[in-house]
């Protein structure tokens, strides 16, 4: 069998799944999507800490300096990170981050990089 007549076979065969495949998607019968939200009933209790996390990623790049935000994700890391840990526990209350001064926010420039120096 040369070359061409195994690339007509492979072919042939690629558009035979194909077709297979697409009667078979379309004989399906539609089935209404179930929410998993409406499947589930809401028993339980609001999670502050669940609150304060929807809270710190609706802040977005301003997360990170929120001294809240940074207990929280500690106190999220811990309650499956830290070997026994009970995650109906809350951390105790820790004094806010001292903010940095205000001309301590300007970027600097980067030092100019020069290019090396060829040795022999």
């Amino acid at each position: 069998m040369d070359g061409k007549m195994l690339a007509r076979v492979g072919a042939v065969v690629f558009v035979a799944v194909a077709v297979t495949a697409t009667a078979i998607e379309m004989s399906r019968k539609e089935e209404p999507m179930e929410s998993w939200a409406s499947s589930r009933p809401n028993t339980s209790p609001s999670d502050p800490l669940r609150d304060e996390l929807f809270r710190c990623q609706a802040l977005g790049e301003a997360g990170p300096r929120d001294a809240a935000c940074l207990r929280a994700w500690a106190e999220n890391r811990n309650r499956f990170l830290a070997p026994g840990a009970r995650p109906a526990e809350r951390l105790p209350e820790a004094a806010p981050a001292p903010r940095p001064p205000a001309d301590a926010a300007v970027p600097t420039q980067p030092a100019p990089v020069s290019p090396p120096t060829e040795t022999r």
